[in-house]
């Protein structure tokens, strides 16, 4: 290290978890859940053919329970955030950090040609960020 601090050095390639829950937009809310539920998951990525079409996070569920919907009949196509934003490996941490708390959202998809290869969570680039910054 040449006196820069640990965050100028790792990207969100470094920090992305490559498993991650992966649906289909036709599934329903209860396989989605039941999906979540067993890898103790926050958000799935909605995948058509291998492309990323959106993601799904667990607040999205509660937000559709709240709708009264039937878990067995709503779809995940009705209730996804189309379109979400996306990174490249190579994006650095400091910038990921930015952009999820600037969009409003915890979980930041990792893509290479449109197909996700990992997710960068905010509680991972923030514990990366405390590190960094002590006292932050």
């Amino acid at each position: 290290m040449s006196g820069g601090s640990i965050t100028d050095e790792l990207c969100a390639g470094d920090l992305m978890s490559r498993t991650f829950v992966s649906v289909a937009p036709e599934d329903t809310l209860g396989e989605l859940s039941e999906r979540l539920a067993k890898a103790d998951a926050g958000s799935a990525l909605v995948l058509e053919f291998g492309q990323l079409r959106g993601i799904l996070t667990s607040r999205d569920t509660v937000r559709a329970v709240a709708g009264r919907v039937h878990p067995s009949a709503a779809r995940v196509r009705e209730w996804m955030s189309a379109a979400p934003v996306t990174a490249g490996r190579d994006l650095p941490v400091d910038d990921a950090a930015r952009l999820m708390l600037e969009g409003g959202f915890h979980h930041l998809p990792i893509t290479e040609d449109g197909r996700p290869v990992g997710v960068v969570g905010l509680r991972s680039v923030v514990s990366v960020l405390r590190r960094g910054f002590p006292g932050w």
